[in-house]
Formats: structure tokens, C-alpha cells, sequence
């Protein structure tokens, strides 16, 4: 809940500029411009409110402006099948909806670059990427099976896309950021990539056969010790405002600024020297019969929803309409438990794992104990 909070006494350097200056294009973001455009029409790729057999995708406003999240289900991604790449994208800052939307369309490229063999002409996995069209894409190197590759791509694809979001000159990043959580199901392997607080969790049957929901990430908030210890080693600080006790921030060492409500982002460069990362946190999940289906979304659902309250939801929807009515449920939880507070955005990806099956409707408690941290 609030990501981003600014104190009086905040150097006038701070606040972002405005996006769409006229600035040029430079050769590599104009292609990597031109990619992303044709990857918007794609089949079995979708990033507005949308569903398939398999999928169900729902973003809604909240009452704080313009919308800020992002979301994406991609299936057969890279032309695989059985390979769906998901996600959900928080932005905040005055940029925050941009630094959203270009995570979406933009981190899928990257961690497909870094697995299509290099060219010889250079190095740069990456430019050689965005220097192709998209029918170079077609048919795709299969996602590496050895999970330590796999996992290694993550990692660099990460470390790539907040360079580049560093070095392009059409979104002020400085003070605007995103989280994210993006899943990648491959087969009956599940890797969940998590940048942040927003969540992901899992529906799975105990042996009673009632659901019960399996938090697959770890909502990386700067009050957790070892992201604080790590924080304050790098000179930042780590504290909550007096109006907002429990709700511990990320400020920089000399200035109550920009105060952010997570440990790990994307962007935000003002905080990078300061013990903010753009590090994934990993988790795998090898699927069995009993797995159901896997809830993606922004923290704007967590911050009034337990996580056995959206399996309930969920499997309790029409699979068409699942993300829509979590997502209601949601902004009325907001105006129910915190009627003062602004309803923040909610964005919610819906990936259920046997389209042939009806789901069971029962519930339990909560487990994280088949989920392993890589």
C-alpha cells in the first residue's frame, strides 16, 4: 500500500521529467521500439483485459490518477508449446505507468535474446536482438531445461532491462520505477521471477481434495531483515512514518525521499547506490495433478485479500470472468477495511493449469512448504 512518498526538503533534482520530450530516438530504441509494436499483435499474446482456455487477465484504476500497473499471458511463448510466459508489472513515481507498460513489452525480448544463440558479428546478445524484425523470433531457441541456465537467464534478462531502462533517454527513471512478478511455465515446471511485492500464488488440492493456497514468492519489502541489512550497509534508510506505522520505506541517506514501500524495483536509479536492487528473487514449482491454478497481481489485491481468500475467489468464478471478479472483490475490500484510503490499481493474472477440468471450490489454509527458493 503507497509506494512512493516524497518529504518536504526533497531536492528540487528529484522529481522526473516529463516523458515525450524531444529528445531523438537513438538507432537501438527506435528498433526496440518497432519489435515491441509488432509483438503487440502476436497471437496468444495479451496485455488488456482479456481470456483464453487457459488464461484470465483483468486490470481496474484505483483512485490515485492514471493506472500504473501492467499485465501479460503469453502463450506458446517463443513459438514453444506447453510455454506460457505471465506477468504482472506495479509502476509508481510519476512515471511509473511507462517504466510498467515498457517492462511488459520489453523484459519478454530480453529473456528471449539470451536464449537465441549470439550472432558472430558482436558480443551484445541484446543489440543483436533489436537489430532483427520479429519474424527472426520464429521459430525461437527452447527455454533452457537445465534449471541452472534457466535460472541464469532470469538473471541476466534483469540485469539487461534496468541497464537499458538506465541508459534510454524517453522515460525519466530516476525517481520512477516498477515491481514485478513473472511466471514462466514450461512443461510441469514453474519458475516465478519476483522484482518487489507484488505476489504469486498457487492453488493446489491437499489430500482431502479442498484447495488450499501456496504463496510461491516472498513480498520483498524493505522491513524484511535481510533486505533492511542490506539497505543500510549500502547507506540508505529504512523507516516508517509516523501516519503510517507499519508501512516501512526506503529513503535516501540525507533527504526524506523518495520513500519507497519496496526493497527491490526496477529503475528508480535515485536509490540504486542506496541498497535498492533490481535482483529477481527465484522460486520453482514442479506441478503435479493436484495444482489447479496460479494467481499472479499487483499488491493492490494483497493489501485487503489473504491469499486463501483469491484461491476461494477464483475458483468459485467462471474461469472467462475470474480475474475481473478477484479484482471487484477487491476494490470493495478496499472500501469496506480502508475506507479512508485511496482504492489502488489492481491487476490480476488467472493461469490455470488443466483447461479440462472443472476446479474444485473448498478451501484450507495456507503452505509454502512444496515451494523451493532458488
Amino acid at each position: 500500500m503507497g509506494s512512493c512518498v516524497s518529504m518536504a526538503g526533497a531536492p528540487s533534482s528529484l522529481p522526473s521529467k516529463e516523458a515525450g520530450d524531444d529528445e531523438p530516438w537513438s538507432a537501438t530504441a527506435l528498433s526496440e521500439y518497432r519489435i515491441e509494436m509488432r509483438v503487440h499483435r502476436v497471437p496468444g499474446r495479451f496485455f488488456l483485459n482479456a481470456s483464453s482456455q487457459i488464461a484470465s487477465l483483468y486490470g481496474k484504476q484505483g483512485c490515485g490518477g492514471i493506472n500504473q500497473d501492467a499485465m501479460l499471458v503469453w502463450e506458446n511463448f517463443c513459438s514453444n508449446d506447453d510455454t506460457v510466459l505471465c506477468g504482472v508489472f506495479d509502476g509508481h513515481g510519476p512515471n511509473g505507468h511507462l517504466v510498467a507498460k515498457k517492462l511488459r513489452d520489453s523484459f519478454p525480448l530480453k529473456l528471449m535474446a539470451q536464449w537465441n544463440p549470439p550472432k558472430s558479428d558482436t558480443a551484445n546478445t541484446n543489440t543483436n536482438f533489436f537489430s532483427t524484425s520479429i519474424n527472426d523470433l520464429e521459430p525461437c531457441t527452447v527455454a533452457p531445461t537445465d534449471m541452472a541456465k534457466l535460472r541464469q537467464s532470469f538473471f541476466r534478462a534483469c540485469k539487461v532491462m534496468d541497464r537499458d531502462l538506465k541508459l534510454q533517454n524517453k522515460i525519466d527513471c530516476s525517481c520512477s520505477g516498477s515491481t514485478a512478478v513473472i511466471l514462466l511455465k514450461q512443461g510441469h515446471d514453474l519458475l516465478i521471477a519476483n522484482v518487489g511485492d507484488s505476489r504469486a500464488v498457487l492453488a493446489t488440492q491437499d489430500r482431502n481434495g479442498s484447495l488450499t493456497a501456496v504463496q510461491l514468492t516472498t513480498d520483498l519489502k524493505p522491513d524484511l531483515p535481510r533486505e533492511a541489512e542490506r539497505i543500510r550497509i549500502c547507506k540508505g534508510r529504512v523507516f516508517a512514518l509516523k501516519n503510517e506505522p507499519g508501512i516501512y520505506r526506503v529513503w535516501l541517506p540525507n533527504v526524506n525521499s523518495p520513500g519507497l514501500a519496496m526493497s527491490r524495483s526496477f529503475g528508480d536509479f535515485c536509490l540504486k547506490d542506496f541498497g535498492l536492487i533490481s535482483v529477481p528473487e527465484l522460486s520453482y514449482h514442479r506441478l503435479t495433478h493436484r495444482d489447479q491454478f496460479v494467481v499472479l497481481a499487483t499488491d493492490g489485491v494483497w493489501d485487503v485479500l489473504s491469499n486463501q481468500q483469491v484461491v476461494s475467489i477464483v475458483s468459485s468464478s467462471p474461469r472467462s470472468s475470474a480475474a475481473r471478479m478477484l479484482v471487484d472483490e477487491a476494490v470493495q475490500a478496499w472500501k469496506t477495511k480502508l475506507p479512508t484510503s485511496k482504492v489502488d490499481d489492481c491487476s490480476v493474472v488467472c493461469l490455470f493449469l488443466d483447461s479440462n477440468s472443472d476446479l474444485t471450490r473448498s478451501t484450507t489454509n495456507n503452505d509454502r512448504s512444496n515451494v523451493v527458493e532458488l
